[in-house]
C-alpha cells in the first residue's frame, strides 16, 4: 500500500525540514545545548496548545510515555555519536537503517505488510541513504564507537517512529497527539541538560538561542507532519520518504556549507529517488 500522492508531498516538504533543522544542529555550536532549546520550544508550544486540544484516548498513553523515552536516548546517543565520528558518517548510518526496523516493526506491531515491490522500494532507499556512509571512506576504520552509536540511534529512530505511528492512531485526533508527544518529549532532556551543564546552561542558551529557536520551530513541523502522515497511510512508506533527509541535507550542505556534491552523493540520490518511486508504485 502507498501513500496518496498529497500526503507523500507533504512527507517530503517534513523530510527537507528535518534536514533544515539538522543544519542548524550542525553548526550551532554546543548540540546539547542547541537541541535543549528546540525541547524547551516544543515545550512552549505543547502546553500551550493543550488546553485548546484536550486527552488524547487512553490507549495512546502508553506509545506517549514509550515514544518519550526513545526520543530521549535518541537525543543523548546522537550526541555521543557526533563526538566520535564525522556528520557525514553519522547522519545516513543512524538514519539510513530505520525504514527497514520500521517495517518490520510495522508487519509485527500493526500487521501492514508491504508488497514484494515495496519491499524493494524501502531497501533501495535505504542502501542510497546508508550509501552516503562511505563518501569519507569506511567509517569503521576511523573510530569503530561512532559507528556503534549510530547504529545505536537508528534503533531508537525506529523505535520511536513505531511508538508514534500506532499511538496516534490510538489517540482519536493526530494533532492531540503531536502536542501532548512535544509537550512531555522535551522534559527529560532540560532536565539532562540542566544537570551536565549546571551554573552553564544559561549563558549557553543565550548564545545558542538562534540557532535553537530555528531548530525548535522547523523540527515541530517536520516531526508533526511525519506524525499526522503516519495516521494517514503505511507506517514503512512514511519512514522511507521522510528519510529522504539525508539527501537534502547533502544539497544543503553542498549549496550553504560549501561540501563537495561528488559521484557518492549523486548515486545516492539516485538510488533514494529510486526507492521512492519504487515505493510508490506498489500500492
Amino acid at each position: 500500500m502507498s501513500l496518496p500522492l498529497g500526503v507523500a508531498a507533504l512527507v517530503l516538504l517534513a523530510a527537507l525540514f528535518h534536514a533544515t533543522w539538522n543544519a542548524a544542529v550542525k553548526v550551532g555550536g554546543d548540540r546539547l545545548v542547541v537541541m535543549t532549546l528546540y525541547n524547551i520550544v516544543g515545550l512552549i508550544v505543547g502546553w500551550s496548545a493543550i488546553p485548546f486540544l484536550g486527552l488524547p484516548e487512553p490507549g495512546a498513553w502508553p506509545y506517549l510515555i514509550a515514544s518519550s523515552i526513545f526520543h530521549t536516548g535518541y537525543y543523548l546517543v546522537l550526541i555521543r555519536a557526533y563526538q566520535h565520528g564525522d556528520l557525514s558518517h553519522v547522519y545516513p548510518l543512524a538514519r539510513g537503517m530505520s525504514p527497514l526496523l520500521v517495517a518490520i516493526g510495522a508487519a509485527v506491531l500493526a500487521g501492514e505488510h508491504l508488497s514484494a515491490l515495496g519491499v524493494v522500494g524501502v531497501t533501495v532507499g535505504c542502501a542510497g541513504i546508508t550509501s552516503l556512509v562511505l563518501e569519507r571512506g569506511l567509517p569503521w576504520r576511523q573510530d569503530p564507537r561512532a559507528v556503534l552509536y549510530a547504529l545505536t540511534t537508528s534503533l531508537f529512530i525506529g523505535a520511536y517512529t513505531l511508538a508514534d505511528g500506532v499511538g496516534v492512531r490510538e489517540s482519536g485526533h493526530a494533532l492531540t497527539y503531536i502536542a501532548w508527544l512535544v509537550a512531555l518529549d522535551g522534559m527529560p532532556l532540560v532536565v539532562i541538560a540542566m544537570i551536565r551543564r549546571r551554573g552553564r546552561l544559561g549563558p549557553a542558551l543565550l548564545a545558542n538561542w538562534r540557532n535553537g529557536l530555528l531548530a525548535g520551530v522547523i523540527s515541530i513541523a517536520a516531526y508533526g507532519l511525519v506524525i499526522w502522515a503516519m495516521s494517514q497511510g503505511p507506517m514503512a512508506s512514511v519512514s522511507a520518504i521522510r528519510e529522504t533527509s539525508v539527501i537534502f541535507a547533502a544539497i544543503i550542505g553542498a549549496v550553504l556549507l560549501k561540501e563537495r556534491f561528488g559521484k557518492v552523493r549523486i548515486v545516492a540520490t539516485m538510488l533514494v529517488v529510486t526507492g521512492v518511486v519504487t515505493l510508490q508504485l506498489s500500492g
